[in-house]
């Protein structure tokens, strides 16, 4: 893909977790891997508002290649995230309501639901919390996010990955689906049943046949 293309891409995607309620207070942020670094949203500019030229092309060390604006405050969890798991193409991260209320109780999603699976292992794990725009929120993310797509940060929200900004942005929409599910079960005093590691290994390769794990 050209960097023009992927620029857009950036921008129609974070505009649509924006339009989904996910992005409050000009918050979360999107990135992809771009040659040896990445391209990543602004800080600070609504993203109904932002145009392909306002992404910002960073080094894995956080400087500067091109952009007149600054990148997001949450870019060292997205460079630390690029430098851990080659494999990353993208990252969305979103403050999306029912996700974020979760991770305020600083309690993670089990495997209540086989489309866990879709985030890449039999749960989604809370991170220890740590300041916003830290490299210690960026070193929890990392270590919470091992063998995983996806992963609530304390008191914070969301961040998912993927071979594809696609790919990334179906998780992240698929953990706030899945977070209200979960809540909705908490609320109505019902305790879930937990597919067992076995069924989520099944689930799991299932998925990877259907190529929905991209």
């Amino acid at each position: 893909m050209s960097e023009a293309a992927l620029r857009r891409e950036i921008v129609a995607v974070a505009q649509a977790i924006d339009a989904a309620g996910f992005c409050p207070s000009k918050s979360g942020n999107v990135s992809a891997r771009f040659g040896d670094g990445l391209l990543i949203t602004p800080s600070g500019l609504p993203y109904a508002r932002t145009q392909p030229e306002d992404i910002i092309h960073l080094a894995l060390d956080g400087t500067v290649l091109a952009g007149e604006r600054k990148p997001s405050s949450e870019w060292p969890f997205h460079t630390a995230i690029y430098q851990a798991r080659p494999e990353a193409q993208a990252i969305v991260h979103t403050h999306s309501p029912r996700a974020t209320a979760l991770s305020c109780a600083r309690r993670g999603i089990p495997a209540f639901h086989y489309m866990i699976a879709l985030c890449g292992g039999a749960d989604v794990r809370c991170a220890d919390y740590a300041t916003f725009g830290t490299p210690e929120l960026a070193r929890n993310a990392v270590a919470a996010l091992e063998g995983r797509k996806a992963v609530l940060l304390a008191n914070h929200g969301v961040i998912a990955l993927g071979g594809t900004l696609a790919g990334a942005h179906q998780i992240v929409s698929e953990v706030e689906n899945l977070a209200g599910q979960y809540l909705d079960l908490l609320a109505a005093g019902l305790e879930p049943a937990i597919l067992d590691e076995a069924e989520m290994q099944r689930v799991t390769e299932r998925f990877a046949g259907y190529g929905k794990l991209g």
